[in-house]
């Protein structure tokens, strides 16, 4: 209620419309990006698929309920993946968290930066934060992977059950 009542008062001092106000309710993870043009799965884990290479990470979202993240494992270059299992762990000051992959192929690269500053995936999970780069076994498995309209939708789904 007190977020409701201070999203309000602030919308308010800023003259924002009730057309224009975004809905805000304590349940609701609404600063949490959701981007287009990727795909993503229900374990909370990006693909951004270009040319013949998959670039994968963990999305806003989830880096959001893990808090500050101290630690992550990544595979080794030349490793393989498979669709919904897993293929490393991030560890925050909340939890630690399995990595599934969203899709099967061969890992051709990863995020070393990650080593020294996983960090990154808190401050930009998108760009500087991404994990794997993987060469898709079954590009056909992207399908079943959602849009950032149905992401969206999961997501305030899961927060409101929860």
């Amino acid at each position: 209620m007190a977020l409701r009542m201070w999203a309000s008062s602030t919308a308010n001092a800023l003259k924002l419309s009730s057309a224009t106000r975004p809905h805000f309710s304590p349940l609701s993870r609404c600063f949490s990006s959701v981007l287009d043009g990727l795909k993503y799965a229900n374990s909370h884990e990006w693909v951004k698929h270009e040319g013949g290479v998959a670039t994968v990470g963990i999305t806003d979202h989830a880096q959001d309920h893990l808090g500050e993240v101290v630690f992550v494992d990544l595979p080794e270059t030349g490793g393989s993946v498979t669709k919904a299992s897993g293929f490393g762990a991030v560890e925050s000051v909340k939890a630690t968290s399995d990595i599934n992959s969203p899709i099967s192929g061969e890992i051709v690269e990863v995020n070393s930066k990650l080593t020294d500053t996983p960090g990154l995936i808190n401050t930009s999970p998108y760009e500087d934060g991404w994990m794997i780069k993987v060469k898709p076994s079954n590009p056909s498995e992207l399908d079943s992977l959602m849009g950032s309209k149905e992401y969206t939708k999961f997501c305030e789904e899961e927060d409101a059950a929860h």
